[in-house]
């Protein structure tokens, strides 16, 4: 579908026109013959853009000679129908022109808003792909860790007064000291804390499986695709939800 002309086109149309009334005639048609010889032969080195200029400006041109052609006849009624027959017999040629070009294999072939074959099969599909590679966590056995969490009969606390109970050993620290993961002491999953926000998440069923951007990745068993924290939380919370709705 072809866009409708803009201001400036239209008012860069009108202008054309009013320069080849202007003129005599025999000015105008070997300027109007040069833009029809061009268009076909340029037409696999134009853009799209450049070729419906060239065809717009065809029509206007034809408006504006047809002017001065009446003109140049004397103006009179005579001259009037042989403008209008000049016109019915050169706009017929344009739509010609424009039909044929429409089918040849060019800019205008294919409409303004559908691209050619090779942009489709070129143009990505999607957002774009990114690679994740897992930074695996560093599992340590020493009472004291980065942050101030100190290991106390199977907790640890922190220098802040965090507290979290019933973990044991080994634990694993982000690059940035935000996060501090533990293994529960029953063996049913993890405790995450973020320290910089003072908040913890106990996550039945999940293990730690690596760090990405210093961001904790969680998965139920070595076979499963790794998850964010956040698709985490949100799967359990649908779980929970469903379980209340049973």
């Amino acid at each position: 579908m072809l866009r409708r002309p803009t201001a400036r086109a239209l008012l860069a149309g009108l202008a054309w026109a009013a320069l080849l009334a202007l003129l005599p005639w025999w000015l105008g048609l070997p300027l109007l013959l040069a833009l029809t010889a061009a268009l076909p032969l340029l037409l696999h080195r134009l853009t799209q853009v450049d070729a419906l200029r060239l065809s717009h400006a065809l029509g206007w041109g034809l408006a504006g000679l047809l002017f001065a052609l009446q003109r140049a006849l004397g103006g009179d009624a005579r001259a009037l129908c042989l403008a209008l027959l000049a016109a019915l017999v050169g706009y017929s040629l344009l739509a010609v022109l424009q039909a044929w070009l429409g089918r040849a294999p060019g800019p205008l072939a294919n409409g303004d808003s559908t691209p050619a074959w090779p942009e489709l099969a070129l143009a990505p599909i999607g957002p774009a792909a990114q690679i994740i590679e897992l930074q695996l966590p560093q599992w340590q056995s020493a009472d004291a860790h980065p942050g101030g969490a100190h290991y106390v009969q199977g907790g640890y606390r922190f220098d802040d007064g965090l507290q979290i109970d019933d973990v044991a050993l080994p634990v694993a620290c982000s690059d940035d000291a935000r996060w501090f993961v533990a293994r529960c002491s029953d063996g049913s999953g993890i405790v995450l804390c973020d320290c910089q926000r003072g908040q913890l998440h106990r996550l039945r069923g999940w293990q730690l499986s690596g760090w990405y951007r210093d961001q904790p990745w969680l998965s139920r068993d070595d076979d499963a695709m790794p998850l964010p924290l956040s698709a985490v939380r949100d799967q359990d919370a649908a779980a929970h939800c469903a379980a209340a709705e049973a």
